[in-house]
């Protein structure tokens, strides 16, 4: 199906106030300010109203005992918490006024929109306590999450990866369908606070803009600084996975390598016996050496041939000069 051109090719965004994420996505799903949290919280009001009044009026036995049970919780709601949050009862209602179906992707009903996300017109997304809007306009689709400063450009062939990350995460997906509003009154820009017109270029260059000024952790810590109940969660898991993997890489390469000094530990151990060994080696031989030179000394010291010393009868030593091989020539001539 096509996505109807909506306010002339402008994107409505809301930014986070408060609690009010499933404000900001049923607004952001009909692209412009229709509802406020107080529409929401009579809408709740209005479906706690009636749920106790089947409950009340359920058949005897059973269902009398799970009557008791649900009225007994006490006049709190049972489709808004105390922090805000909405049930997607109360989105289906709100939607309903614009006579738009709300339909669990993996329900029945929602035939091949899980296979061809990009035939639809809008996704409504929800975890925990966040809720925010995948909404396509004139054909192109945007991620509209309030915790953004402006609206997310998405490819086709990333949308279907995107709804898949969402769901392997966890998130409940319902596809919105149906005739969605073409014009809202840019009067009503002034209902609330938090809600802004933006054209494509417009959110493009926010989001670029963001991203140059601000590392990927400093977004995160500062989202988790500024939303801390409404932080979304595929980021924190997607954190968390990403830093679990990177420990996990870190402890691999410890155990194959045994730590970066492993290699060099290892050798110098195994270094340490033979240097050793090798100079244990070279202390015997030198030892060894300098023994056979004094063994050769004092077998030489004998035959010396330069000088005799001649002890004579009064006990005095003489030296008797021995004749040198010139002298004994000399002496054989004459």
């Amino acid at each position: 199906m096509d996505a109807a051109a909506s306010n002339g090719g402008l994107l409505y965004h809301e930014v986070q106030e408060g609690k009010l994420c499933a404000v900001h996505c049923v607004n952001t799903t009909l692209q412009g300010p229709f509802f406020s949290e107080f529409d929401l919280a009579a809408l709740a009001a209005d479906l706690d109203q009636r749920e106790r009044q089947v409950m009340s009026e359920g058949a005897p036995g059973a269902a009398t005992i799970a009557a008791g049970d649900f009225l007994a919780e006490g006049e709190g709601s049972h489709n808004v918490s105390l922090g805000g949050d909405f049930s997607i009862q109360v989105l289906q209602k709100a939607l309903e006024v614009w006579d738009l179906q709300v339909i669990p992707l993996d329900s029945p009903a929602a035939g091949s929109c899980l296979f061809d996300p990009e035939l639809e017109t809008a996704f409504i997304c929800h975890l925990q306590d966040h809720w925010f809007c995948i909404r396509k306009v004139n054909g192109e689709w945007y991620n509209f999450n309030s915790l953004y400063p402006a609206p997310e450009h998405l490819s086709k062939f990333y949308l279907s990866a995107f709804i898949d990350t969402l769901k392997g995460s966890g998130w409940s997906i319902f596809a919105v369908r149906g005739n969605f509003p073409k014009e809202c009154p840019m009067a009503t820009e002034g209902s609330n606070g938090f809600g802004q017109w933006l054209t494509p270029d417009d959110a493009r260059r926010i989001t670029a803009s963001c991203n140059q000024v601000q590392t990927p952790q400093q977004a995160d810590f500062s989202l988790a600084a500024d939303q801390p109940d409404e932080m979304s969660e595929m980021d924190m898991i997607a954190a968390q996975q990403e830093e679990a993997d990177l420990n996990a890489a870190i402890a691999a390469s410890l155990m194959d390598t045994g730590g970066p000094f492993a290699s060099y530990s290892a050798a110098h151990e195994e270094s340490r016996p033979q240097d050793a060994f090798a100079s244990e080696s070279a202390s015997d031989k030198m030892s060894k050496d300098s023994n056979l030179e004094q063994q050769g000394a004092n077998k030489s010291e004998p035959s010396e041939p330069h000088s005799d010393n001649v002890q004579d009868a009064s006990g005095n030593y003489q030296e008797q000069n021995t004749p040198s091989l010139e002298g004994k020539e000399s002496i054989k001539e004459d």
